[in-house]
């Protein structure tokens, strides 16, 4: 029978799997941005098509992001009750990356949205419209957004691959 400190080996368990989940959660967050939406626009010669494939993607995207990041706070505060305290660090990353996420699921991408399909009801692509500046506008805080959250992601592995004890 194998002894462990009380704390250490008991938690190891959620701890993996915390950072299973943030690593495969922020390996997607960087695969969508930085590799699935520019090879859409590279590849498709439809600029507008291609738009509306990487929206969809964002979109679905930012909803992961919300479940698994309510998720990974539940999962922090749980630890840190358990006496983990560097999960008390972890939680405003988190906390972070879900006001990131929730401004691209409620706010941006929606108004975005109804900007494009207001263009496409006048007959024409948003980039043409009257409404191509605002949207282009919205377009660069989104983008904003995403790299924030994507480098507290980045981040937040990072601080996460550290071994952590109940005296962190």
């Amino acid at each position: 029978m194998r002894m462990t400190t009380p704390g250490i080996g008991q938690h190891q368990i959620a701890q993996r799997l915390f950072l299973f989940i943030a690593s495969l959660w922020v390996g997607s967050l960087i695969t969508v941005g930085y590799l699935v939406a520019p090879t859409l626009f590279a590849t498709l010669t439809d600029r507008q098509v291609a738009g509306m494939v990487a929206g969809a993607i964002f979109k679905a995207e930012a909803y992961i992001s919300l479940v698994l990041c309510v998720g990974l706070l539940v999962l922090a505060n749980l630890l840190v009750s358990r006496g983990l305290q560097t999960y008390r660090a972890i939680r405003w990353i988190l906390l972070a990356m879900l006001i990131c996420a929730a401004a691209g699921s409620f706010v941006l991408m929606p108004w975005m949205e109804s900007l494009r399909e207001e263009a496409l009801l006048q007959g024409m692509p948003v980039r043409y419209s009257p409404l191509a500046g605002l949207f282009s506008t919205l377009h660069g805080v989104s983008s904003a957004i995403f790299l924030i959250q994507s480098l507290l992601g980045i981040y937040l592995v990072w601080r996460l691959s550290q071994p952590m004890t109940p005296s962190n």
